[in-house]
């Protein structure tokens, strides 16, 4: 069977999580204000662990025939989740929604893999993708309480 939709969107989350650790690392060093102390070391964990997917996601592409985005143009060229100019200006609530918005849509992307690999019968890519998406709805769940929200999964 063949596994070029797998391999897709490995490649689409190999672009996403590059992006998404630039925008984590982005609010790391803007953010400003209450909860700072907490917060910026929390920044810290968080691109850990969206890298940690990273290299899983990468090597499993590489094992499976495919070839990971591996620039800073393809991924620019390939991501979904927006770029926009770092301020001060943003506060932190701002800052964690923005998170909180490409944290969700990596969920999807995560959704779509799991979706893409059940039909290519992939179950190992598909258990990355599951162990993925369920360290994102953990951390949906986090920034949706540190900002008084329910997760609304």
């Amino acid at each position: 069977m063949s596994n070029i939709k797998t391999q897709e969107v490995l490649n689409q989350a190999v672009a996403d999580l590059s992006q998404f650790s630039v925008v984590i690392h982005q609010a790391h060093w803007y953010m400003r204000g209450k909860s700072f102390l907490t917060l910026h070391p929390k920044m810290d964990e968080f691109m850990d662990g969206i890298n940690d997917h990273l290299d899983v996601v990468a090597e499993r592409l590489i094992t499976i025939g495919g070839s990971p985005y591996s620039t800073l143009k393809e991924f620019a060229e390939h991501t979904k989740i927006k770029d926009q100019p770092g301020s001060y200006e943003k506060t932190m609530d701002d800052h964690l929604n923005n998170l909180l918005e490409g944290y969700r849509y990596l969920r999807e992307l995560c959704a779509k893999g799991i979706e893409v690999t059940e039909e290519e019968n992939d179950h190992v890519s598909q258990d990355i993708f599951i162990g993925m998406k369920a360290d994102i709805e953990k951390t949906i769940w986090m920034l949706s309480a540190e900002l008084g929200k329910a997760p609304n999964l």
